[in-house]
């Protein structure tokens, strides 16, 4: 188990101060999902520590356009379903606002989303109220603030940031909500002291990294046939062109692309594609490639993502090397950069990471230690944010 800490001198557990307490998280993951991020690690320490609530929002019939991972659950919607420990609630609406990406369009998102927010259920409003600690998940849940505010104002208030909001392309209203009244947070989350700047100074930003926990013994024998084989796993940004260039530069490397969403699907073959898996069966497929790919698209690459990539983070941690575009390398030993499109920095970046072998595995925080920075941020020197107004 790689349970590494960046800095244990807490003065007092975080478990111990959030004992018996009430969460709800607020996020378009459902904790139910064979595919886990960061929110499902989170909610399952939260699980341990006290009641546990996870609301998923942003699901409608236009979910089927974007191959959202929660359509295998669309049959358990609307009803609250204890799962694992945690109460689960997805929201599925006769439609969701998405971004119309047009600024002629502003004044009509608006209308759009207000009106989804005015449609919110009951069990959104009976949850808010009856929490101590509400966790926001970037994405569509800002526009949310303001009326968790006025129905519990006397809740934690945590936003996580896991990605920033233009990034991930959300609706300028929805950002233009987060700044409004981004002073009802009580601590602002961001997995990379790079993001920091996209705040605003007033911000009560902390850092805290995203955890990992893996246990090698765990992951059991190769699912491989022999020969050289490289490991995709996951959706987000995924570049098919990577693979259309790999593919026949690299004959003898066979290139498994694991959830890689509806625009992984190839003629080639020696790539072999696999749908969404549960998180614990990808880990021998990570352990026993000889390096891993990070295949993100060129215009969406930003700086942070370069510590906040959790399939990075797991290539690492099993110490195989890793090739991702160059902005995704950052600091981090064991990357090799190309950039995207081009067929000599692909084709260099594969081969420093076939000569690379076995890479130093390095320190990561557990899942538990992730949890107890969010909850208790002041408590570690190490979640401080020099350009924060932070207690």
């Amino acid at each position: 188990m790689l349970r590494t800490s960046f800095d244990s001198g807490a003065m007092m557990s975080g478990a111990n101060k959030s004992a018996m307490q009430r969460f709800l998280i607020i996020s378009g993951h459902d904790f139910r999902t064979p595919r886990w991020a960061n929110m499902h690690f989170i909610a399952r320490e939260l699980a341990r520590r006290g009641t546990t609530r996870f609301f998923s929002l942003a699901c409608s019939p236009l979910s089927y356009l974007t191959g959202d991972p929660r359509l295998p659950i669309l049959a358990r919607a609307n009803r609250i379903e204890e799962f694992c420990g945690v109460q689960c609630y997805l929201w599925k609406s006769a439609w969701h606002p998405v971004n119309l990406d047009f600024a002629v369009f502003a004044g009509l998102s608006r209308l759009l989303f207000a009106a989804y927010r005015r449609n919110v259920p009951e069990i959104f409003r009976r949850w808010v109220e009856s929490s101590d600690v509400i966790i926001l998940e970037s994405g569509m849940s800002p526009i949310f603030l303001e009326m968790i505010q006025q129905l519990n104002p006397k809740a934690r208030k945590i936003y996580i940031a896991s990605d920033l909001l233009d990034t991930i392309g959300v609706d300028p209203f929805v950002s233009e909500e987060l700044n409004a009244h981004i002073d009802l947070f009580d601590t602002i989350i961001v997995p990379s002291r790079l993001m920091a700047p996209a705040f605003p100074p007033r911000a009560k930003l902390r850092f805290v990294p995203h955890g990992l926990e893996v246990d090698e013994g765990g992951a059991g024998l190769s699912p491989y046939a022999g020969g050289t084989n490289a490991v995709s796993v996951g959706s987000m940004l995924f570049d098919r062109s990577f693979f259309d260039i790999a593919a026949p530069l690299f004959p003898h490397v066979t290139f498994h692309v694991i959830g890689g969403g509806r625009d992984a699907k190839f003629a080639h073959s020696n790539v072999k594609t696999y749908g969404e898996m549960p998180y614990a069966q990808t880990l021998a497929y990570i352990k026993h490639a000889q390096f891993g790919v990070a295949p993100y698209k060129a215009d969406h690459v930003t700086d942070y993502l370069c510590d906040t990539s959790m399939k990075l983070m797991q290539y690492g941690s099993f110490g195989i090397p890793a090739v991702c575009p160059s902005a995704a390398v950052g600091d981090h030993a064991g990357r090799f950069g190309y950039r995207p499109g081009n067929q000599d920095s692909i084709g260099a970046a594969v081969r420093g990471a076939l000569a690379a072998g076995k890479i130093a595995p390095p320190p990561i925080l557990s899942w538990s230690e992730v949890t107890d920075r969010i909850l208790s941020p002041q408590d570690y020197a190490d979640t401080r944010v020099a350009q924060a107004v932070a207690g």
